[in-house]
C-alpha cells in the first residue's frame, strides 16, 4: 500500500463530501443541535406530572394534601368531580388522579385507616413508573404531620454521609451530552463511510478507480481515514463549543486521550460502515440495514442502561461490539479522569475488534469490486 495513493484518494473523498450539502448538514446538526437537545430534554425521574384531585372530604387535611403537590415534580393540581376525572384520564390530560373519600379526616383522627384511591395512566411509562411512590410518600408525610401537628425530625441511629462523585449536582445534562456525542460518533462514522462507497457505485466512479494503479486496500483505507478525520474533528468541536461551552459540562479527564480512543473506535466503526455498504446495492437498503445495526449498538452497549442490568447472554454478546468498550473508555476518561493505565484494556479491545472488522470489510470490498468489474 502506497501512502501517496491513500492521501490523494482521501482528498478526493473530502472534496466529494464538501459537495454534498445534505451530509454536511447532517454532520453539523448531529454534533450541535442533536447533542444540545438530547442533553437538555432528558427529564428528571418525575417532572411536571399532571395530577387531578377529587376532594370529597373538603377538610383541612384534604386541603393540606392537595397543597403538597407542586412543581417541579407535579403541575398545580386540578380539582374535579369523578366524571370530570374520568374524562380527563380518557383524554390523556392527566397522569395521576387522587380520590380523597368523604369523612377522610374524621376517619384518620379516629384511627380507622381510610383508603385513598390513586388512578394512574400507565401509558405514560416514564411518569407512571415512579410517580406512584412520590404520591404515596407525599400523602403519608402530610397525614403524619397533620396528626402530630408538626413535622417531627426523625433521629436515626446512623447518619448517612452522601457524596456524589463525578457528577455532584446529579445533573442528567452532564451524562446525556457525553452519551449523545458518543452515539453521534458511532452513527456518523458508519453512515459516512458506507454512503461514500455507495455514492461511488451509484455515480459509476468505482469503475474509474478500477483502471487506476490503486489497490482495493488503498481505496478502502482512504475512505476510512477521510471519514474518520471528519467525524473526529466534528466531535472535538462539539466537546469544546457545545458540551463545555454551551452546556457548561466540566470535563474531568484528558480530551486528547478521549479523542485517541475515539480514533481507535472509528477504525472499527468505519470498517463496519464499509462492510455494511458492500452488503447492499442502494442507499435505501443501506439506510435500513444501518437502523438494524445502530439501535442495538446504542441501546445495549451500556450507554443508556447499565450493563449490569442486562441478561448475562446480552452482556457477553455485546462484548464483541466496539461501542461497549468505547463507552466504558469515554465515561472513565471524561467523567472520572482516568488515564491510560486504566483504559488500556478498552483500547486493546477496540484495536482487536477493529482489526477483525477491517479484515472482513476488505474481503467483502474486494469481492464487491470484482463483481463490479
Amino acid at each position: 500500500m502506497r501512502i501517496a495513493n491513500v492521501f490523494y484518494l482521501g482528498v478526493k473523498e473530502l472534496r466529494s463530501l464538501m459537495r454534498d450539502p445534505i451530509m454536511l448538514f447532517l454532520i453539523g446538526y448531529s454534533f450541535s443541535v442533536a447533542v444540545y437537545a438530547e442533553a437538555t430534554a432528558l427529564p428528571e425521574s418525575l417532572n411536571k406530572a399532571p395530577i387531578t384531585i377529587i376532594d370529597e372530604d373538603r377538610s383541612a387535611l384534604s386541603a393540606r394534601i392537595g397543597g403538597a403537590f407542586y412543581p417541579p415534580y407535579f403541575t398545580p393540581p386540578v380539582y374535579a368531580t369523578t366524571a370530570e376525572m374520568d374524562a380527563r384520564m380518557d383524554a390523556g390530560l392527566t397522569t395521576f388522579s387522587l380520590d380523597i373519600p368523604p369523612n377522610f379526616q374524621r376517619d384518620v383522627l379516629a384511627g380507622r385507616r381510610p383508603d385513598i384511591q390513586l388512578n394512574i395512566d400507565a401509558t405514560r411509562m416514564s411518569q407512571a413508573f415512579t410517580g406512584g411512590g412520590y404520591v404515596q410518600t407525599i400523602v403519608t408525610t402530610e397525614v403524619a404531620a397533620f396528626l402530630q401537628r408538626y413535622r417531627a425530625a426523625t433521629v436515626l441511629p446512623v447518619e448517612l454521609a452522601l457524596r456524589a462523585r463525578f457528577n455532584p449536582e446529579l445533573s442528567k445534562t452532564w451524562f446525556g451530552s457525553i452519551i449523545e456525542v458518543i452515539n453521534q460518533i458511532t452513527m456518523l462514522s458508519i453512515i459516512l463511510t458506507g454512503a461514500a462507497l455507495i455514492r461511488e457505485r451509484e455515480h459509476g466512479t468505482i469503475e474509474h478507480l478500477l483502471v487506476m494503479p490503486v489497490s482495493p486496500l488503498e481505496i478502502m483505507t482512504s475512505k476510512i481515514v477521510a471519514m474518520a478525520i471528519v467525524v473526529l474533528a466534528a466531535a472535538a468541536l462539539s466537546l469544546t463549543f457545545v458540551v463545555e461551552g454551551l452546556l457548561a459540562v466540566p470535563i474531568q479527564g484528558s480530551v486528547p486521550l478521549f479523542l485517541a480512543g475515539a480514533a481507535v473506535h472509528l477504525f472499527a466503526t468505519t470498517s463496519m460502515g464499509i462492510f455494511l455498504a458492500t452488503m447492499t446495492r442502494s442507499m435505501p437498503q443501506f439506510a435500513l440495514l444501518v437502523i438494524l445495526v445502530i439501535l442495538p449498538l446504542q441501546m445495549l452497549s451500556g450507554g443508556v442502561t447499565p450493563r449490569e442490568s442486562m441478561p448475562m447472554f446480552v452482556r457477553e454478546v455485546m462484548l464483541a461490539a466496539p461501542t461497549t468498550h468505547y463507552i466504558m473508555l469515554a465515561q472513565s476518561v471524561l467523567f472520572r479522569g482516568a488515564g491510560l493505565d486504566v483504559v488500556w484494556p478498552q483500547l486493546v479491545a477496540l484495536g482487536l475488534i477493529g482489526t477483525v472488522l477491517f479484515s472482513l470489510a476488505l474481503l467483502r470490498f474486494r469481492k464487491a469490486i470484482g463483481e463490479t468489474g
